[in-house]
């Protein structure tokens, strides 16, 4: 069962833990100051100054957001429940690396390190090209792509906490407590009934 810390207690808890992988890796300051950064669990509101782009940003995060559910539920007339695969976007910008970014994250892959070495490309270049469309930063367009795809997860599956966090890219349950502890104050047990309606468990296939 997962045990849940307040105020300074979880921060101290995620500190440990980060300290425990961080030797077991043996990578030092860096991996651990990463590992904060990506998933802006500071214990601390995200700073959100981002850099403004001085013109309209070609895409918006909903047109390039992909729900993980890939069947909803349907009726025949007579009542039957049957299943209708979701038509899924995968080309949307046209631009290869970013579709295959977006892709990536909509998998539950949060890695960015990994995706950028493939292609032999740097982090900052992926950054860069998230901000260059949409005007976000790269870091803010991940956990908010994780986060949208938690909260379906969360709304419309009976999945648990641990799977949703591991489904989503952000990781551990901990850690997913500690996302919806900085964002809305809630933990997801809490957010799932404030969000959950009269059918919704079933109304989509993963």
């Amino acid at each position: 069962m997962l045990k849940l810390f307040v105020g300074k207690e979880n921060i101290i808890t995620f500190a440990k833990k980060i300290h425990k992988d961080m030797s077991r890796n043996g990578s030092g300051n860096a991996w651990k100051h990463r590992q904060w950064r990506e998933h802006g669990l500071s214990g601390r509101p995200r700073n959100l100054k981002p850099r403004k782009l001085k013109c309209e940003p070609q895409y918006t995060f909903d047109q390039l957001y992909i729900s993980p559910m890939r069947q909803k539920r349907r009726y025949t007339e007579d009542g039957q429940v049957f299943y209708d695969p979701i038509e899924r976007k995968t080309n949307i910008t046209g631009i290869r690396i970013f579709d295959e970014y977006v892709q990536y994250l909509s998998n539950g892959y949060s890695d960015l390190q990994a995706f950028a070495d493939a292609r032999g490309l740097r982090r900052e270049d992926i950054d860069s090209m998230v901000f260059v469309l949409t005007g976000m930063r790269g870091v803010d367009f991940r956990l908010a792509y994780q986060m949208r795809m938690a909260d379906e997860l969360l709304r419309y599956t009976n999945m648990t906490v641990s799977e949703v966090a591991k489904r989503s890219g952000i990781g551990s349950a901990n850690n997913l407590y500690l996302a919806y502890k900085r964002d809305f104050n809630l933990a997801p047990g809490y957010r799932r009934k404030a969000m959950r309606q009269p059918g919704d468990v079933g109304r989509y296939k993963l």
